[in-house]
């Protein structure tokens, strides 16, 4: 067996340690910078203050209070809103498609650091007639159609999981009604567990657990 000389074996394993060093600074170089909320202030400050407050809780019933969400889960629907409307999996959302385009991958890790530092205020259920249902749905689901419990994505208590499941708690019950309709009628397509769960649902059903959800804290 050949033997090789120390020296080589030093100056081979120099190299293999100066390569790995290289790979990995390249790796660093290419992440992502470090979203800053500061940029995304003045961002939301200019576009999205007349819509969905300057903090980020909407005054509007039918837009959503944007404090407090996931910062993940929010640039995942401003890709989805920039999309195509033709795209299999796009969130056609004419009012945000041109805003969306508009902003670069860094704007929008930006603007959703804002406002997922930004504290949301708490909301109320407004509907007794129609809080056992939507606890019912919320907690335990439907079972006899399909309906999984919310709670086992969305949490017990509506803080959702980052990126995939939003917060639900506190937010408009007319928003997150018509946003299950629009799941189920296609016109919302960025998430095919969604429309399936929503195609189960029965307008009553949909709007009892909306109005409960509104009130979770």
């Amino acid at each position: 067996m050949t033997r090789i000389p120390g020296r080589r074996l030093l100056a081979a394993a120099a190299l293999t340690f100066l390569a790995s060093g290289a790979a990995l600074a390249q790796d660093k170089s290419a992440a992502p910078a470090r979203p800053d909320a500061a940029k995304g202030q003045a961002i939301a400050a200019g576009a999205c203050a007349a819509c969905h407050g300057a903090d980020g809780n909407s005054l509007i019933a039918t837009n959503p209070i944007l404090a407090g969400q996931h910062a993940e889960y929010l640039v995942k629907q401003l890709n989805d809103m920039a999309k195509p409307a033709t795209a299999a999996d796009a969130r056609v959302a004419p009012a945000m498609t041109a805003f969306a385009t508009m902003l670069s991958p860094e704007d929008k890790r930006n603007v959703a650091a804002w406002y997922a530092a930004q504290k949301h205020k708490d909301n109320v259920a407004r509907n007794k007639d129609t809080v056992a249902l939507g606890r019912q749905i919320y907690r335990a689901g439907i079972p006899e159609k399909n309906v999984p419990a919310c709670a086992g994505c969305h949490s017990p208590n509506g803080a959702g999981i980052p990126i995939q499941y939003p917060r639900l708690s506190g937010q408009w019950a007319e928003y997150s009604e018509a946003q299950l309709k629009a799941f189920r009628d296609g016109t919302r397509r960025n998430s095919a567990q969604m429309s399936a769960i929503a195609a189960r649902l029965s307008d009553a059903e949909m709007k009892a657990v909306s109005d409960f959800m509104a009130g979770l804290k």
